[in-house]
């Protein structure tokens, strides 16, 4: 069986003359300073917002609205990213891809994931410096830390709570529905499309580019 990408086809990716090893010691400290000033004035404006989402969460779900996931970080290093909790477990549904039609996402869990008001407090995990405001997605195990030969460079990043993939595969839950492995489908399609995208995204990047990938996820 043939998988292909039928929303995005064949795209040439941008070369913006810099190697592929990472950022600058210079572009990470300007990178790590803006995420820090961001996130201080971000949770300072959003918090009450994030307190009455995890009260919501937490009476729908009869559980801790907070959701703690391990994730796969700058340099393979394990953290825990932190959600608004917008699933309830489910002993049938046990895979960690989620697609649009999943039976285990609350009433409140799609209002919360249609606004993007469930990430808000990984403005937190960026304070902290497991992540970044854009970058490569914090993945479950068995992806990021799976890397080989140049596409390693991935790990020398913080991962984001946007970026370049992220932008792409907006309707990603929705495309997956549509398949009939979805996991496979992930794994085989879209995760290498994903890399394809980081990987653009490391050897052009720029702070204004930064400000232009959190301006169009806030406007949509």
């Amino acid at each position: 069986m043939t998988l292909e990408l039928p929303h995005l086809g064949k795209r040439a990716l941008a070369d913006c003359g810099a190697a592929a090893a990472g950022l600058t010691s210079r572009q990470k400290a300007l990178k790590r300073t803006f995420d820090v000033l961001g996130a201080a004035v971000g949770l300072l404006l959003t918090f009450w917002l994030i307190a009455l989402a995890w009260v919501l969460a937490t009476l729908e779900t009869r559980q801790n609205g907070f959701f703690l996931q391990q994730r796969v970080g700058r340099d393979g290093r394990l953290f825990k990213v932190i959600k608004i909790r917008t699933m309830r477990p489910s002993a049938v549904h046990t895979t960690t891809v989620t697609t649009g039609n999943d039976p285990r996402i609350t009433p409140l869990g799609r209002l919360f994931r249609r606004a993007k008001l469930d990430e808000l407090p990984q403005l937190i995990n960026v304070l902290l410096g497991q992540m970044s405001f854009v970058g490569p997605r914090p993945d479950v195990p068995g992806f990021a830390d799976r890397l080989e030969g140049e596409d390693r460079a991935m790990l020398s990043l913080r991962p984001g709570i946007t970026g370049p993939a992220t932008l792409a595969y907006r309707n990603e839950e929705e495309l997956l529905a549509s398949q009939p492995d979805p996991e496979l489908y992930s794994r085989e399609v879209i995760w290498p499309d994903k890399v394809q995208f980081n990987m653009e995204y490391i050897r052009c990047w720029s702070l204004v580019g930064d400000l232009g990938y959190i301006w169009k996820t806030v406007v949509g």
